[in-house]
């Protein structure tokens, strides 16, 4: 079973920031699509950001703009980077690898709260 460790949730208030980090261990990082999803309450999981193992990024209409995803394969680690943070970003961000049609994995999860 991989394992993907989260971190780089807590409080934020309305218009800060803050970076969402995502570590994998071994080579099937630099293969795998890697994203950030997240789940509001009472919500199902949506799409916030993902990238290729080329490194091409794809954003939900909900962060574009605002966010930026990126991947450092020497590191094993997806970022995701979250500037004028908004109330309804408040959701749990989980961390998901993939090749589509092979495997899927996902973090346990990080809580993001936008509250001032």
């Amino acid at each position: 079973q991989i394992k993907l460790v989260e971190s780089g949730g807590g409080l934020v208030q309305p218009g800060g920031s803050l970076r969402l980090s995502c570590t994998v261990p071994g080579n099937i990082f630099r293969l795998s699509t890697m994203g950030w999803y997240r789940q509001a309450p009472g919500g199902g999981r949506e799409l916030v950001a993902e990238i290729t193992k080329d490194g091409t990024p794809d954003y939900s209409d909900s962060v574009k703009g605002r966010a930026t995803i990126s991947r450092d394969n020497a590191k094993t680690t997806v970022y995701l980077q979250m500037n004028s943070l908004k109330p309804e970003d408040t959701a749990v961000y989980f961390c998901n690898m993939q090749r589509p049609g092979v495997y899927k994995y996902w973090g346990q999860g990080t809580q993001v709260t936008v509250s001032s």
